[in-house]
């Protein structure tokens, strides 16, 4: 039976009392489309007031990388400020059971905060790799895929999770480590298992001992949780906190809650980004009437672009792809605007951007980026400075004043001056990178993509993205130059020679 998780977290201080450091949330939402809010396309056929009224109090970047097109690694960009290329699992997705991605001596974002005397919490999708015990000692069963009928069938539920969230650097955890391994945890712990359409625990040992907790009410779950982690937080102010707030959504499958279907004129898909909307304008009301906003700094982005490439009414919600004809391009083949979808009832999740989810398109990697801290980021302000997912960790090492060694975040750059709104272009670069293992590098306004052949040989795209943000025209073949140096500076990127340039 589901049972509403009553997560109350100690935060008890270790540090002098009244500390002048600021309250970290990042807000990371899963599949979400550039072009799903308002603020970043007016056609958008989703309401996004909370967004919006976030956008209004902070700051919005429109040159944000992931920078690859897919869940597992981008959150390992997040957490390390590292490529993760450069880690042991060069690309794809995580596989169910598999070891963290992260190293043990490796110093994560959370471990940094909690070096700094911050209380740090996450709750929703960790997808970082963890080791589950099990009964027979041998590797979990459904190990290294995505599904397996006898998933889960030699774990002992009550057992220890080690080399998780709380192993790297989160004090306390209340989420799944891997969605098709469907378990809950709570810290260490299992607790529940999500009720999944094509997943399943169904051969675990004493499964009845955990809740089944309904896809459609894990977003309010673990929201509920995060609100009462602010709440208990909020009376104890004496120490700062670092909540990572990573939905499942909208992520298929699309579990949309009942309150919410047909809430939108983008069918399932657009309901289940309205109904995560909703959920973070919960969060953004805490801070308000806990009076936490002033001090507390929000960062929201998504982990990569959307799989869809339209949603309306009437879609088939199961097709993640959403390939379609006549959807996406006109009938002279050329990409419909999203101001002519929505004339045809149509929305579009990645707006004027090529591509979806897994590709190393702009579609795939480009995320939007709204940073607020009242008194200290401009309100109200747009700016096209280029910033990746792995600059968060040095940027905040700047604000709370933690000295980071040398290279520690060899793929990060201390941003602050851009999240103050200031125009100095620190970073001109950016290595890109598809779910499939197709590279790509951003050089100011040029992009440069590299596609394996099955001959041995590639083929290069070149885009200038100032004249050409849909990437419709490739002119490899015209600026021979240009593709040369980006081709050679990529290599050499990628050989380990050089990080960003």
């Amino acid at each position: 039976m589901f049972i509403t998780a009553a997560f109350m977290f100690s935060c008890e201080s270790s540090i002098p009392k009244k500390t002048s450091k600021p309250n970290v949330i990042i807000i990371l939402a899963d599949d979400l489309g550039y072009a799903d809010l308002g603020v970043y396309n007016k056609y958008s056929l989703v309401p996004t007031p909370n967004i919006d009224k976030l956008a209004s109090q902070g700051i919005r970047f429109t040159d944000v990388y992931c920078p690859i097109a897919v869940c597992s690694p981008t959150r390992y960009a997040l957490m390390t400020g590292t490529y993760p290329w450069r880690s042991w699992n060069k690309h794809g997705v995580m596989r169910n059971y598999e070891r963290s991605m992260i190293d043990s001596s490796q110093l994560t974002l959370p471990q940094m905060f909690q070096k700094s005397g911050y209380i740090t919490v996450g709750f929703g999708k960790w997808h970082l790799g963890a080791k589950f015990p099990t009964l027979d000692g041998k590797k979990p069963k459904g190990f290294g895929t995505f599904y397996a009928a006898d998933n889960g069938a030699n774990i002992d539920l009550s057992g220890e999770v080690s080399d998780g969230a709380v192993d790297h650097g989160f004090d306390h955890w209340l989420g799944f480590s891997c969605a098709s391994e469907c378990f809950v945890l709570k810290d260490k712990k299992i607790i529940g298992a999500l009720e999944h359409d094509f997943y399943t625990v169904e051969q675990t040992p004493n499964k009845e001992s955990i809740d089944m907790i309904p896809m459609d009410e894990y977003l309010p779950y673990i929201t509920d949780a995060s609100l009462r982690f602010l709440q208990d937080a909020s009376n104890k102010k004496d120490k700062p906190f670092f909540l990572y707030y990573a939905p499942y959504v909208p992520h298929v499958p699309l579990s949309v809650s009942k309150s919410f279907l047909g809430s939108t004129q983008a069918g399932p898909y657009g309901d289940y980004v309205h109904e995560l909307y909703f959920y973070v304008g919960e969060l953004l009301k805490s801070l308000d009437s806990l009076q936490l906003t002033d001090n507390t700094i929000v960062l929201f982005a998504s982990d990569n672009g959307s799989a869809f490439r339209t949603s309306y009414n009437g879609m088939d919600a199961s097709n993640a792809a959403n390939k379609l004809p006549g959807h996406f391009k006109d009938n002279t083949g050329k990409y419909m605007a999203p101001k002519d979808l929505s004339t045809l009832g149509e929305h579009s999740p990645n707006g004027i951007l090529r591509g979806v989810k897994s590709t190393a398109w702009e579609g795939g990697v480009r995320t939007p980026l709204i940073a607020r801290w009242p008194g200290h980021f401009p309100a109200g302000k747009e700016t096209d400075e280029m910033f990746a997912l792995t600059d968060v960790m040095p940027t905040l090492a700047s604000i709370i004043e933690f000295k980071l060694d040398n290279g520690v975040t060899p793929d990060g750059k201390n941003l602050f001056s851009a999240l103050r709104g200031e125009k100095e272009n620190k970073r001109t670069s950016v290595v890109l990178q598809s779910g499939n293992n197709v590279f790509g590098l951003r050089q100011k306004n040029w992009k440069f993509i590299e596609l394996p052949q099955k001959d041995g040989e590639s083929y290069y795209e070149l885009y200038n993205l100032s004249q050409d943000p849909s990437e419709t025209k490739n002119l490899a073949e015209e600026k021979p130059e240009i593709l040369k140096k980006m081709k050679t500076d990529l290599d050499e990127i990628l050989r380990g020679n050089s990080t960003t340039l």
